[in-house]
C-alpha cells in the first residue's frame, strides 16, 4: 500500500474516528487514502487555523480523544502554529499533518515549500518531515506514544507528496500501538505529602487541569472528602469538583477568581497542588503574597514543572491518577485509624465566605450589562452544559459568575488564548459530543476573528449556541490601557451603512450568522434573554445549526480584576452584592 494509506488504517488503529482540515495538492494522495481507507469522518473547515482549533476541540471533550487536523504544505501548516502553541500550552494531544513539497525540490525554495518541521518545534512534542516513506508507520506510531506519555502535548508530522505516493509494505492487522509511559508516584513519596496536610491547620488543594487530563476528578472528590479539605480549582481545572459541592473553595486568581476564593486562599497554611502550574493569572505576580506563609507539595507528571515558577517544599513528579489513587488508599487508612484531623470548622469558613463574598450580576440596565448575561446563562443552560470560552472580558466575568458541575465541561484556551478560538473549538467540541448542550461564549472581537467557521457547523450540521456579548470594543485591551491612561485604538464602532438601526455597534452579526447558514437572535432588553436562550436551544435542534445569542452590551464595563497583579488587592469596579436578589443564581444565597 502507499505511505499514506498506512498513515491512515495507523490513524484507525490508534482509536481516531474523526478528523479536521482543509485539502490541497501537496495533500491529496493523503486525501485520497482517507477516502479509499473510510472509518474516519472529516470535516471541512474553512481556515486551517479553524481545523486545528477543532481538533483541540475535539481532545479535549472527551477522555482518550485525540483530535486531528490536516493541510496542504506551506501556508497551511503556518496556519496551524496558532494551534499546536494553544494544544502545547495546555497540554492537549492533536496531531498535525501536513503535506510538503516534493522531497527532491524542498530546499529550492519551490513553491510553498517551507521548512514547517523546524517551524512547529517549540510548539510540539515533536515535529518532523518525513523523508523515506518506509518510515512513515514508525514515525505515526511514534507520534501517538509520545502524544499520550508524560505531559501530553501535539505532534506535526509532514509529507512530502512523493513520500505519501510512494508504495511500502505494511500489515495494518498487526500493528500495535506502542505502550504509554506515565511517572507514578510511590507510597512512600505520598506518605511524606500526606504528612504535611495533617500538620497544616487549614490546607487547601489547588487542582489543575493536569487531573481533567488523567480522567482522575472522582478520586480528587474523594480524597477531598477523606480528608476535608476544600479545593481550588484552576481556570484549566474547573469542573474536576461540582461548584456546589461544598468543599469547592472558589476559583484564585487576578482576573477569573471568586472574591471568596482569594478570600479563603489567603487564609490558608498548606496548599496541595497537583497537575497545575502555578501560572500567573492564577498566583499574581507578587508571589511573596501568593507563598506567604504556606507550605507548598506539588504534585505534576511533568518533572521539569516542579519548581519552575517557585521551589515547592516538596515535589512529586507523578500523572495526577497514579498519585491520588495512593493519595485515597493512604487517606482510607488514615480514617479508619482515626488519625484525620477535624476540618469542620475551616469547611464553614469557606462556606460562609461563599455565601457573603458575592459579585452582583441582577441588574435591569438597557444597555445590558454583562453581568445579567451569565445570571441568566445560568438560568437556562443546566448542569451537562459544555462551555467553550478562550480569552477577553467575557471569558474572564464568565469564569467569575457561571457554574460547572463536571469535568469537560469548561473547555477553554487557557495558556495561549487566541482570539477567534471559540468558533471552531466549540465545533469540535459538538461534534465529540453530538447530543451534548454546547454553549460557546464570545466577545464581538474574538467572534470576529474566524466568523467564516459558522459556515462549517451550518454545513455538517453541528448544532450549538454561541452566546455573543457585544460592546463593540476590545474591551480587555481597554481596561489593560487604564494603567496607561490611554483608550487607543481599542474602538470597534462605527455606524453601518446597512443596518442604521445598530447605532454605533458596528459588524451585524445577525445577518452575517444568517448569510453564513446560521441561526441567530438579538437581545437588547435583558428581560428577553432567558426567552432567547430558550428559543436558541430549539432552533439549534430543530435546525441543526449553530444559533447566535447576541447581548448588545453597554459600551463600558469593567470586570473585577487586580491592577497591581496582586491576588490580594483584585478591584471590584461594579457593585457587590449586598442583597440576596443581587445575585439570584449564586452557588449560595447571599447571606448578608
Amino acid at each position: 500500500m502507499t505511505a499514506a494509506r498506512a498513515a491512515v488504517e495507523i490513524l484507525k488503529r490508534e482509536g481516531v474516528t474523526a478528523a479536521f482540515g482543509v485539502p490541497g495538492a501537496a495533500i491529496n494522495p493523503f486525501y485520497r487514502a482517507l477516502k479509499e481507507g473510510g472509518g474516519i469522518d472529516h470535516t471541512l473547515a474553512r481556515h486551517v487555523e479553524g481545523a486545528s482549533h477543532m481538533a483541540e476541540g475535539y481532545t479535549r471533550t472527551k477522555p482518550g480523544n485525540i483530535g486531528v487536523c490536516i493541510g496542504t504544505s506551506g501556508p497551511a501548516g503556518t496556519d496551524m502554529i496558532t494551534g499546536l502553541y494553544s494544544a502545547i500550552g495546555d497540554s492537549i494531544p492533536i496531531l498535525c499533518i501536513t503535506g510538503q513539497a516534493p522531497t527532491h525540490v524542498i530546499h529550492k525554495e519551490d513553491f510553498q515549500a517551507v521548512d514547517i518541521a523546524s517551524i512547529a518545534k517549540p510548539v510540539t512534542k515533536m515535529a518532523v518531515t518525513v523523508l523515506e516513506a518506509a518510515q512513515v508507520p514508525g514515525v505515526f506510531q511514534q507520534a501517538f506514544h509520545l502524544m499520550r506519555s508524560g505531559r501530553p502535548g501535539p505532534v506535526l508530522i509532514d509529507l512530502p507528496i512523493d513520500v505519501q505516493l510512494t508504495e511500502i509494505e505494511f500489515d495494518p492487522e498487526t500493528y500495535e500501538p506502542l505502550p504509554v509511559y506515565k511517572p507514578a508516584a510511590s507510597r512512600a513519596q505520598i506518605e511524606k505529602a500526606i504528612g504535611f496536610l495533617l500538620a497544616s491547620e487549614r490546607p487547601l488543594i489547588v487542582a489543575g487541569g493536569g487531573i481533567i487530563n488523567a480522567d482522575a476528578s472522582a478520586l480528587l472528590v474523594e480524597f477531598a472528602e477523606l480528608t476535608g479539605t476544600p479545593v481550588i480549582p484552576t481556570l484549566m481545572g474547573w469542573g474536576t469538583i461540582p461548584d456546589d459541592h461544598e468543599l469547592n473553595a472558589g476559583m484564585v486568581g487576578l482576573q477569573t477568581s471568586h472574591r471568596y476564593g482569594n478570600a479563603t486562599y489567603l487564609e490558608s497554611d498548606f496548599v496541595l497542588g497537583i497537575g497545575n502550574r502555578w501560572a500567573n493569572r492564577h498566583t499574581g505576580y507578587k508571589l511573596d503574597v501568593y507563598r506567604e506563609g504556606r507550605t507548598f507539595v506539588h504534585v505534576d507528571i511533568e518533572p521539569t514543572q516542579i519548581g519552575k515558577i517557585f521551589a515547592p517544599d516538596y515535589g512529586i513528579a507523578s500523572d495526577a491518577k497514579a498519585a491520588l489513587a495512593l493519595f485515597v488508599e493512604v487517606a482510607r487508612e488514615l480514617k479508619a485509624a482515626g488519625k484525620l484531623p477535624d476540618r469542620t470548622a475551616w469547611i464553614a469558613a469557606g462556606q460562609e465566605r461563599k455565601a457573603t463574598l458575592l459579585r452582583r450580576t441582577h441588574f435591569d440596565d438597557i444597555p445590558i450589562k454583562p453581568q445579567r448575561v451569565y445570571e441568566e446563562m445560568n438560568k437556562a443552560f443546566g448542569p451537562e452544559t459544555r462551555y467553550v470560552s478562550t480569552i477577553g472580558l467575557s471569558q474572564i466575568a464568565g469564569a467569575q459568575m457561571l457554574h460547572v458541575y463536571k469535568p469537560r465541561h469548561w473547555i477553554n484556551c487557557g495558556q495561549a488564548g487566541p482570539l477567534g478560538w471559540t468558533i471552531p473549538a466549540a465545533l469540535g467540541v459538538a461534534k465529540a459530543d453530538p447530543e451534548g448542550q454546547v454553549v460557546a461564549l464570545s466577545g464581538d472581537y474574538d467572534f470576529q476573528f474566524l466568523i467564516e467557521e459558522l459556515a462549517v457547523g451550518a454545513q455538517h450540521r453541528i448544532p450549538y449556541v454561541h452566546v455573543l456579548v457585544n460592546n463593540s470594543y476590545l474591551g480587555l485591551i481597554r481596561q489593560a490601557q487604564l494603567g496607561l491612561d490611554i483608550n487607543f485604538q481599542v474602538n470597534l464602532e462605527f455606524e453601518n451603512v446597512n443596518s442604521p438601526e445598530l447605532g454605533v455597534y458596528g459588524v451585524d452579526h445577525v445577518k452575517v450568522a444568517e448569510g453564513l447558514g446560521c441561526k441567530a437572535i438579538r437581545v437588547t432588553d435583558p428581560n428577553e434573554l432567558g426567552a432567547a436562550f430558550e428559543q436558541a436551544k430549539k432552533l439549534a435542534q430543530e435546525f441543526r445549526v449553530p444559533v447566535v445569542v447576541e447581548a448588545i452590551l453597554e459600551r463600558v464595563t469593567n470586570i473585577s480584576m487586580s491592577r497591581t497583579a496582586d491576588i490580594s488587592d483584585v478591584t471590584e469596579f461594579e457593585e457587590i452584592a449586598t442583597e440576596a436578589w443581587h445575585a439570584p443564581s449564586a452557588i449560595k444565597t447571599f447571606k448578608a
